[in-house]
């Protein structure tokens, strides 16, 4: 049967700016820490970079027209500081400015409502250089840059949002070290995690100060849906640990004030947490007009990791013993696990715990192993399966009370997959990466009726 979504839904895709734009020292702009990351022999797959991209810098028209033609009724994308504030200080860089000016005038000629992310992971070089996320100043580095961003395009963008995935830059970046800049310390992925919060409360205090009062701000996050492989007391205990580190460390003082108490007892022989000052929870703590949700795929933990493992530099500080596991069923090109119900829990547990705040599922897709036919044609029905799948279970949700206005999927073009280089595809929209051509594949087609017609059809 035919399943109808509320009218006014929003339906949109989404983009990271050094994953698409290219241009990568054009026009005043200076490097990020992805630039020196995918420069650095051995860090990338490939040795692939985001120098080219998808050279969206140079065919944003064609990318506009792109998505009219789809049908979309949004365009999450993200601004490159350092194409806007080269070094991450002083004044603007109105070259930078002007693309994106451009870009959103496209947008709202073809009846495309922008959304624009003001951090996805782009960090000047020059603030990392000077200790980067783990330092308070990058914080404040941030504010002054989001209220640049919105004196600039305040008066033609509406929905705004402050960080994208602050998990993924202060444990990947930090603690694992897989993505730039590569660091691996647990102390600087902790310290990382407190000043992106503050980041976040600072950087919408700038945009409201910036904004007509019709602008909406919001942060992405990608929490983690915690499965305990058994109801074992060793294995709760792990899902309580992961959750408070892929999860309640951003929600706790975003939503509700301040560190889950179980969090600091955990880390507490990593850190003190003398980095959060006073203050610190009541401005982290901003209200929100939507949180975005990012969703991916679940994780299925136990704990009693055997000795002599959790050794390696690790995105889970004070959780070393804590085991994941794979979990059983189809999977992706990412071999990550295709799992809709993970979805369907978070909204439903994020409507509980912040009754009356908007929810968007701001990412979800799937990359596969896309290549076209003899006849140039690129089908791809396992990432329709995918999407409809998810797209079902955001449709449960909301039938059980989410307050879900919007889905985005990600990506809108096969991209720079960071540290994956140019391996692995998410696009709806296949890209020759020798010619930049642009191919909507069959997903793209099927998406484009979805989004016109606010119906998802039976599968």
């Amino acid at each position: 049967m035919t399943v109808n979504f509320p009218p006014g839904f929003l339906w949109g895709a989404a983009t990271a700016a050094y994953q698409i734009e290219g241009a990568a020292r054009q026009d005043g702009r200076t490097a990020s820490i992805w630039d020196t990351f995918s420069h650095t022999p051995g860090k990338v797959l490939g040795g692939d970079t985001g120098d080219v991209a998808t050279d969206h810098y140079h065919r944003r028209a064609e990318d506009v027209r792109l998505m009219a033609d789809l049908g979309l009724g949004a365009y999450r994308f993200s601004v490159s500081w350092p194409r806007v504030q080269p070094g991450g200080r002083g004044p603007a860089n109105q070259a930078g400015l002007d693309f994106y000016r451009a870009l959103v005038d496209d947008l709202l000629a073809h009846g495309i409502r922008p959304m624009l992310t003001l951090y996805h992971w782009d960090l000047p070089q020059e603030l990392e250089s000077s200790g980067g996320w783990p330092e308070r100043g990058t914080a404040h580095r941030f504010a002054d840059y989001a209220h640049l961003v919105a004196e600039a395009l305040g008066d033609r963008v509406e929905l705004w949002t402050t960080l994208n995935e602050p998990w993924c830059s202060a444990f990947l970046g930090y603690g694992a070290g897989v993505h730039a800049p590569g660091r691996t310390d647990d102390v600087a992925a902790l310290r990382a995690a407190h000043h992106l919060n503050l980041a976040h409360g600072l950087g919408a205090q700038a945009l409201r100060a910036a904004l007509p009062s019709r602008a909406a701000v919001s942060v992405t996050l990608n929490p983690g849906a915690v499965r305990a492989r058994t109801d074992s007391p060793a294995d709760l205990d792990a899902g309580r640990r992961i959750d408070a580190l892929a999860t309640r460390i951003f929600t706790g003082p975003m939503l509700h004030g301040e560190y889950p108490a179980d969090l600091i007892a955990d880390t507490a022989g990593v850190t003190d947490w003398s980095f959060v000052h006073g203050g610190d929870a009541a401005a982290i703590h901003h209200p929100l007009d939507s949180l975005g949700v990012n969703y991916y795929a679940p994780f299925l933990v136990s704990g009693a990791a055997p000795d002599g493992s959790g050794h390696e530099p690790s995105p889970w500080p004070g959780a070393g013993g804590v085991v994941f596991h794979r979990p059983p069923g189809k999977r992706t090109a990412m071999d990550w696990s295709v799992d809709p119900t993970g979805l369907y829990d978070l909204l439903t547990r994020f409507t509980r715990e912040a009754p009356g705040l908007p929810l968007m599922v701001t990412e979800n897709g799937a990359a596969y192993d896309d290549k076209p036919d003899g006849e140039g044609a690129v089908h791809d029905p396992e990432r329709i399966a995918y999407l409809h799948a998810h797209l079902d279970a955001v449709h449960r949700a909301i039938g059980d009370g989410a307050d879900v206005c919007g889905y985005f999927l990600w990506s809108l073009l096969d991209n720079f997959e960071w540290a994956y280089g140019y391996s692995k595809r998410f696009g709806a929209v296949y890209v020759d990466y020798a010619t930049q051509v642009r191919t909507p594949k069959s997903s793209a087609r099927w998406y484009a009726q979805v989004a016109r017609t606010g119906q998802l059809p039976p599968f």
